[in-house]
């Protein structure tokens, strides 16, 4: 069978209009120009959107892309010139208000040219449309030679004044110092916030020996205030990741730098507000220096160090000595103050707790009769009773009594003169509770067991059948 091969009609080929992609992207570049001019009704978005996808259907996706940057770049100069012309306070304004259209300007760019953002660019590893605009806007505008220095110096001018008292417009700081971050953190930071450090070190470094001259350290204490303050300003315009800089730089320039000498002031010392309980300046000098490493241990030191000396001059004060009840009664009110100190002003902190514990436990046993003092004074108070007090008073003393037991290193040296004081008690019939002297020694059995206390046990048991 011959076979003829069938000739095929010719194809009725579109003709597409050699100068369509130029005609097109002028209709585009055209409706770009008038989204930045804000006449929105000149162009139909659906149509655009239409023609920016037919460009990149047919493989002109480069040449849309090429006049988005020649369009923007050109709109983005003549902004540049606008925003450096501006004098005086207008100068930030201007930019925001440019700043806040330019934004509006990229959201319809974006929409108009979404086909193109989402496969051509993609598919060539381009800048996307929003980014482009936003690096565009950096590189033209913000870095431009009259604005980058400009726009750092007006900023950190606006900081200073506001540190001195005066009121600024906070907003407009916001504004521009969030376009630097939307423009990316490096660009904040570099730009702004490294320099914004550097002043604030500088502004600081000044203030602080300035106002340890002029105040006394009560003070200065005070002067936590007017920092956290001055953060909250701050906090108001700053990104929040910067607030931990420059925190951590007010609290070095102000505190960590000068804490030395504050605890040491002339008249003012820390040993004074221990002396005179000043609750509230103790606080405030706790809170300053909880800021800072290290800050808490230099208060620390120097309490313990007071403690210390004036434990030792209670414990070898021949006076004190001839009334072991008195020398007792001292001893329990020393702990009581710094008990009531480290509550009060120190926050509780277990630290300052600590520090108090080991110098009672130091300078108690210097003094060798101090397990016969403590004995004594349980002596007096189960002999005398507590005169118009009641018996959760008397737990209350005796609980106080254990507190010093615990410091004792010779802990056996008073179990030694206690039963001595117990069979005198008994043999008299002097004892004033029985139920004190039961509760005494459950506390010492709870506290060194069944073999410290049962020869007390055993005593008082004979007493009581």
């Amino acid at each position: 069978m011959n076979s003829q091969k069938k000739i095929e009609p010719f194809k009725n080929w579109k003709v597409v209009d050699p100068n369509y992609a130029e005609k097109t992207l002028k209709i585009i570049e055209d409706a770009i120009q008038d989204v930045f001019n804000h006449n929105p009704e000149n162009f139909s978005l659906e149509e655009l959107y239409r023609n920016a996808y037919n460009m990149v259907l047919h493989k002109d996706g480069e040449k849309l892309y090429s006049g988005l940057v020649t369009t923007m770049t050109s709109h983005l100069s003549g902004i540049s010139k606008l925003v450096e012309d501006a004098e005086g306070e207008l100068f930030l304004e201007e930019l925001n208000r440019k700043w806040a259209d330019h934004k509006k300007a990229l959201e319809m760019i974006r929409n108009m040219l979404m086909y193109m953002d989402r496969t051509f660019i993609p598919s060539t590893h381009k800048t996307p449309v929003h980014e482009l605009g936003l690096n565009l806007w950096r590189d033209i505008v913000i870095h431009s030679s009259k604005t980058q220095t400009r726009l750092r110096d007006t900023l950190l001018v606006l900081v200073h004044r506001e540190r001195n008292g005066e009121v600024i417009n906070r907003d407009l700081m916001r504004n521009i110092i969030k376009m630097l971050m939307d423009l990316g953190s490096y660009v904040y930071q570099e730009d702004f916030e490294q320099h914004f450090l550097e002043v604030s070190a500088d502004f600081y470094r000044l203030k602080s020996p300035q106002f340890i001259e002029y105040c006394d350290c009560g003070d200065y204490l005070k002067a936590e205030r007017c920092l956290n303050e001055d953060m909250e300003r701050v906090s108001h315009y700053l990104d929040a990741r910067s607030l931990d800089n420059i925190t951590k730089l007010v609290e070095k320039e102000m505190i960590e730098s000068h804490m030395h000498r504050l605890v040491h002031m002339e008249n003012t010392v820390l040993v004074n507000m221990l002396v005179n309980d000043k609750y509230e300046d103790l606080g405030m000098q706790y809170n300053l220096y909880h800021r800072v490493p290290a800050g808490l241990s230099i208060v620390r030191d120097v309490m313990t160090s007071y403690i210390r000396d004036t434990g030792m001059q209670l414990v070898t004060d021949p006076e004190m000595l001839k009334v072991p009840v008195d020398f007792v009664q001292c001893l329990l009110d020393l702990k009581d103050k710094y008990d009531k100190i480290i509550s009060l002003a120190f926050n509780n902190d277990k630290t300052f707790q600590n520090a108090l514990n080991s110098s009672f436990e130091y300078f108690i046993n210097l003094n060798a009769q101090s397990p016969e003092f403590l004995s004594l004074f349980v002596d007096d108070k189960l002999c005398k009773g507590l005169r118009g007090e009641s018996e959760e008073d008397m737990e209350v003393v005796l609980d106080k009594v254990m507190m010093l037991f615990r410091y004792l290193k010779e802990k056996d040296v008073f179990e030694k003169y206690y039963r001595q004081h117990l069979a005198e008690r008994l043999v008299a019939g002097k004892s004033v509770s029985d139920d004190a002297e039961r509760s005494l020694i459950d506390k010492l059995k709870t506290e060194c067991g069944y073999q410290f206390t049962s020869k007390l046990e055993a005593m008082l048991s004979c007493r009581l059948i």
